[in-house]
């Protein structure tokens, strides 16, 4: 580290070379899916197997050429680039983050198998964003805030802090694995290429540029990645309308299919028709998940966080929800098409899971060269989000649990040299989850439950409620886990223990988790009111920027 000019120049000739290794295990990999193809006799599909080689090529160039733009090799550039992230690049790395490998596969899956009422992730998402703007970003960028659970370890206490850090890493972790899992899958239908193989190499791809470039590699390749996903499947529509009449026709034969299902949002008067019933409540459940359970996530406030002010952390957010919207369209009309197409004109069986649909109309329903742009729109989909959630939760791991509870005077520069090997620990965690195909989807789901009724409310009265404490909080995460548990758990064999009406098939369709997040909320703001004299609360403040340690 050298100083002129009054700032911090960081020496690149100080970083270490990982380029000797990483080339090599590059080819061993390479190697590694020559000779499986070999020895299990599989079909490889070339032209889409080059083409990603070459995508992941320029992704981790971009990825390393990010890492020349950290002035410091402090904990601040790699978790925050500085808080020196401008609008423009913001709005694509908060978009390509939420528009993941599972946002567009399940657009496209739910479009085809449930309906498009029940394809709620692009409205859900979009709303969290908007409001996320709105009401939280300006507030968390204030106060310099280097990770969602600041404020929470600010006003209960680092040990609670510590505590309502589990769900919000479990979740990044689960979230990580479901996407690597739904790559795999991918590239084993469009590619034939073995699915551990598939997600061994785009983890390594992933975890290595985040590891060396920090939130800089993340965001720039976060542009391309958008890019090549929007474009890829705008490009595939036409070709894939073609088999099935243009559009007109299409969604005739889509509303025919459907009926009532086919349309944004349900009726008013829902529960009266058949084919709803009690699941208008459960619609309403999911939405309002979607829409406040996607706030209190560490991947969206570390874009919040990283911006240049408070003005450009509430308009990043507000626009992304819109491009959000965007995004998902070629995604519904792909699956629109995978319902209404006659597969067997096309020479091939109907995807045995609707989850399959996005690239089965890539592969089969283009020519090959759509196919190959169309596959690497997955690909970046899917790589835009595994490398943000990766630093996302090694952020916090680092930051709020190993600083203040293991090394508190930890400086930050030996802070991100520990931060570092912890994002390949956490990588290579979600890596082998996902390689364990069985539970990853459930798990994640679950982690988005608790992340709803649990840290929804402990961030809001952290937020706003100046009298909340320490008391309140514990009370309030009790309360909710108490009744969202209470709702059981197929994936953990949780039976249902509180007999909440509407269970239907074995499912509540009761809207159980909100109950769960508004109790814990009111509980909050109830206990902390009742022991003021006992447990004082405590006041936000923002970092002290004199201390040489973090």
């Amino acid at each position: 580290m050298e100083k002129k000019h009054g700032k911090q120049i960081f020496k690149k000739e100080h970083q270490p070379s990982f380029y000797p290794i990483l080339i090599l295990t590059g080819i061993l990999l390479v190697i590694g899916v020559i000779v499986e193809m070999i020895e299990t006799r599989q079909t490889l599909y070339w032209p889409g197997y080059i083409s990603m080689m070459v995508f992941y090529a320029v992704i981790f160039y971009i990825g390393l050429y990010a890492a020349k733009l950290r002035t410091s090799d402090s904990a601040d550039e790699v978790i925050l680039a500085g808080r020196n992230i401008p609008l423009f690049v913001a709005v694509f790395t908060m978009s390509a983050t939420w528009v993941g490998g599972g946002y567009i596969n399940g657009t496209a899956e739910y479009t085809m198998s449930d309906g498009l009422a029940w394809v709620q992730a692009p409205w859900g998402y979009s709303m969290s964003l908007i409001i996320g703007g709105i009401f939280f970003a300006r507030k968390m960028r204030r106060y310099e805030f280097t990770t969602l659970l600041d404020p929470l370890r600010q006003r209960f206490g680092k040990k609670m802090g510590a505590v309502l850090s589990l769900p919000a890493v479990t979740a990044e972790i689960f979230w990580t694995a479901a996407i690597l899992t739904a790559l795999g899958t991918t590239f084993g239908t469009v590619l034939g290429l073995d699915f551990s193989t598939s997600i061994i190499l785009s983890a390594a791809i992933a975890i290595a540029y985040t590891a060396i470039g920090g939130l800089w590699a993340v965001a720039l390749t976060d542009i391309i990645q958008l890019i090549l996903l929007i474009g890829g499947l705008i490009l595939v529509i036409p070709f894939a309308l073609s088999h099935v009449g243009g559009f007109d026709l299409m969604w005739e034969s889509y509303q025919s299919s459907k009926g009532i299902l086919a349309t944004l949002f349900p009726p008013i008067d829902a529960w009266r028709h058949e084919e709803w019933g009690n699941y208008y409540w459960l619609w309403w459940d999911s939405m309002l998940l979607l829409m406040l359970g996607g706030i209190p996530w560490q991947v969206y406030f570390q874009r919040v966080l990283s911006s240049k002010d408070e003005k450009t952390a509430m308009w990043l957010s507000i626009i992304a929800g819109f491009v959000c919207i965007i995004a998902a369209v070629p995604a519904v009309i792909i699956g629109m098409i995978g319902d209404v197409v006659s597969w067997e004109s096309v020479g091939v069986l109907p995807p045995e899971d609707p989850a399959l649909v996005l690239p089965y109309v890539v592969r089969y329903l283009t020519n090959p060269i759509v196919a190959t742009i169309g596959l690497g729109a997955i690909a970046a989909a899917v790589m835009s989000s595994v490398d943000s959630s990766i630093l996302s939760a090694s952020s916090m791991a680092s930051w709020n649990v190993y600083r203040p509870l293991i090394r508190p005077k930890i400086t930050s520069e030996q802070l991100s040299k520990v931060l570092r090997r912890i994002i390949w620990i956490i990588g290579i965690t979600a890596t082998l989850l996902a390689l364990q195909v069985q539970s990853v989807y459930e798990l994640w789901f679950l982690s988005s439950d608790f992340v709803y009724a649990i840290l929804f409310p402990q961030l809001v009265t952290a937020l706003f409620d100046k009298k909340a404490n320490m008391y309140g909080s514990i009370a309030g995460l009790a309360v909710s886990a108490i009744l969202r548990v209470g709702g059981g758990d197929a994936t953990l064999g949780i039976p249902t223990m509180i007999p909440y009406p509407m269970i239907e098939n074995g499912i509540v369709l009761f809207p159980f988790r909100t109950l769960a997040m508004v109790s814990g909320l009111l509980t909050i703001i109830v206990v902390s009111r009742m022991t003021q004299n006992i447990c004082k609360p405590t006041e936000l403040r923002k970092r002290d920027k004199t201390q040489n340690a973090v």
